[in-house]
């Protein structure tokens, strides 16, 4: 047993296994550079680093295998590693309490990295000069509303996420008085007019303007300068039957509306929204260039945040490099859009933002610390030779 237990032990804290992880975090690094060509920062992320293993399909099946450790199985065991050689190896003395904050450290920026992967959320408020909004947008992960407005007061709202949109699926909400019955889905689509087309089967929609409209499935893109647009055909069964099947798309900016009984209901598809208690105006957009170029100089966003109790009330300015922190999110200013007249900001939600901050300090105390402390034996050292 104390056999087995000193084999386990030498394997998780040697040396050459450390070397190993970084020789391999090298190689995931360069092939995932090179994936990002096609794939984009996000389809990179998700498929080399944000997982245990790079899954690659067998030539002519859709079977996934695993090809080689991913980002979590690097890191992870990267950080067993060091974690294990600190205790085991690295007794506590005060000659080496620079190394062993470095340690700490690095420890902190593993821990770090993943919990930003795992907690960290983005979105995007685009707000046109004077609107007001209290919600931010997914850039990429999109929701079924469905919408009861019958009070003019107050909307009632069950949002779907499109995880669930899979072709065939029912889905039954105790607010709606009707089931939603999944008749397709598509993750990217262009939309055209029927009257555009000659020749073109009828649309399997049967109300409002999904019924002039045919969809041409697109593969999915991972640029970062396209955005995959979703579309889905939704049947509504209601105690006496069908009540139609509509066309959702988040390029469809009209929502469509139906009447069920005394109540109105309006549907849409759309990009995921993250409601806020405040709300955030946008007072003015500047946008500045280098003279003589198009070059961006500078952009900025004033805006105005307020809460419905009126005790936050204050203007706020955000640009380059200064965002806004607050209830727990950043606000960047991140791009600009329909003339200057349209501001981007990008919403960040990071609980653990202030770690690599943190272990970046502990890195760098600690190599300062040590260096004074050799610095001290070695001047010791020659002063005792004198």
């Amino acid at each position: 047993m104390n056999e087995i237990w000193k084999a386990f032990v030498d394997f998780f804290t040697s040396l050459k296994l450390t070397i190993t992880l970084l020789a391999l975090s090298i190689i995931l690094i360069f092939w995932a550079t090179l994936a990002q060509v096609q794939l984009g920062i996000w389809g990179v992320q998700e498929q080399f680093f944000h997982t245990f293993f790079v899954l690659n399909k067998i030539p002519g099946t859709d079977i996934p295998v695993p090809v080689f450790p991913g980002g979590y199985f690097i890191g992870g065991l990267l950080l067993i590693n060091l974690v294990a050689a600190h205790i085991h190896r690295l007794k506590f003395t005060w000659a080496k309490t620079g190394i062993q904050l470095t340690h700490l450290g690095l420890i902190l920026l593993l821990v770090g990295e993943m919990l930003t992967s795992v907690w960290q959320d983005e979105y995007q408020m685009r707000l046109d000069e004077g609107q007001t909004k209290n919600y931010s947008e997914s850039y990429r992960e999109n929701e079924l509303a469905i919408i009861d407005t019958t009070d003019a007061n107050f909307d009632d709202v069950v949002a779907i996420p499109d995880t669930r949109l899979v072709p065939g699926k029912e889905i039954q909400h105790p607010k709606l008085p009707f089931r939603v019955v999944i008749r397709d889905f598509y993750p990217n689509a262009a939309l055209q007019m029927l009257d555009q087309v000659p020749s073109t089967p009828a649309s399997i929609a049967t109300q409002d303007i999904g019924a002039r409209i045919k969809t041409i499935p697109l593969p999915l893109t991972y640029k970062p300068n396209e955005r995959n647009l979703a579309a889905a055909y939704i049947e509504l069964i209601g105690p006496q039957g069908s009540l139609g099947t509509w066309l959702v798309s988040t390029q469809l900016i009209k929502t469509q509306t139906l009447e069920v009984g005394d109540r109105t209901y309006s549907l849409g598809l759309r990009f995921s929204r993250h409601y806020k208690p405040y709300s955030i105006q946008l007072l003015d957009f500047t946008h500045d260039v280098y003279a003589g170029t198009d070059i961006p100089k500078n952009f900025s966003s004033r805006i105005n945040l307020t809460t419905p109790d009126g005790v936050e009330d204050r203007e706020i300015l955000i640009y380059m490099n200064h965002p806004l922190r607050h209830d727990g999110l950043t606000f960047y200013q991140a791009g600009f859009d329909n003339n200057d007249r349209t501001s981007i900001l990008q919403v960040v939600r990071n609980p653990s933002w202030m770690l690599p901050y943190i272990s970046c300090t502990l890195m760098g105390i600690g190599l300062l610390v040590q260096f004074l402390i050799s610095l001290f034996r070695f001047s010791k050292r020659r002063r005792v030779q004198a």
